[in-house]
């Protein structure tokens, strides 16, 4: 296990906690455009110092001090607005915008370079003592006020929405939003209206804009159907197994119908 100034990186190398505060620091200037200068994002970013704490109590979490680091993450909590069990697994970069409202729980799994906005919850839901929160791979994004609940995995670049809830995989480089979470399709697969009317709404469809959608496609058709015969000559009949007219008359149809009884 790594010293207690040190984190494993993952190809093996140590990296201090110096170098992994300048890494904090540098990525919530990069992130976050109200940030200004390194002194003020150390003293006044709530993520930031819930962060650091964390680190010295899931240092403490290993090493089987369970109520010490416990206590260390109450106190964070009281100071930061930021609720962070201990036992949770952080990685490189990650940054906690606002802060406020954040609960992050003891089997929770967070890669590189993952941002959470205030509100934001990554909760379980089990009783049982294993694996009940979920896992972030690295680069995902989640916005205020979104729940992600039990073991359910967040792929790589994949985007959360503000206010979504998630209870189920969410694929690498996909975006999720509303209650219950759904994946947006990408820009390629997205079917675009024909009719004048927007129904995938900032490109966010949902079931019943595609069941909407159906329905307006339908009706045009049903439209385009009635148009053409009304201006049908009378006595035109419209053949069963193809589109164009046949010609034949109705007394013409009536007739060849009697004489095949």
């Amino acid at each position: 296990m790594p010293g207690e100034c040190e984190v494993q990186e993952r190809n093996g190398r140590q990296l201090s906690r110096w170098a992994l505060l300048r890494e904090d620091i540098e990525c919530v200037l990069e992130r976050d455009p109200a940030a200004r200068t390194r002194i003020e994002v150390f003293c006044t970013y709530p993520g930031l110092h819930a962060l650091l704490i964390h680190r010295f109590a899931h240092g403490l979490w290993g090493r089987k001090a369970k109520f010490t680091a416990r206590f260390v993450s109450f106190l964070a909590r009281m100071v930061t607005n930021i609720d962070i069990h201990p036992g949770a697994t952080i990685g490189r970069r990650f940054f906690i915008d606002h802060g406020a409202g954040v609960v992050i729980g003891e089997t929770a799994e967070i890669g590189d370079d993952v941002t959470l906005y205030h509100e934001v919850t990554l909760g379980g839901t089990s009783l049982s003592k294993g694996k009940r929160h979920p896992t972030l791979e690295d680069g995902v994004l989640v916005g205020a006020g979104a729940k992600i609940l039990g073991p359910v995995r967040v792929g790589s670049r994949a985007n959360v929405g503000a206010n979504s809830v998630v209870i189920s995989d969410v694929p690498a480089g996909m975006t999720v939003v509303g209650i219950p979470g759904r994946i947006v399709l990408p820009p390629e697969a997205r079917r675009i209206t024909k009719h004048g009317i927007d129904l995938d709404h900032h490109l966010m469809p949902d079931p019943v804009g595609k069941a909407l959608h159906c329905m307006s496609e339908r009706i045009v058709q049903l439209e385009a159907r009635l148009a053409a015969l009304e201006h049908r000559p009378e006595g035109e009949v419209e053949c069963v197994h193809c589109s164009d007219p046949c010609g034949t008359s109705a007394a013409e149809l009536f007739q060849l119908e009697e004489t095949s009884r």
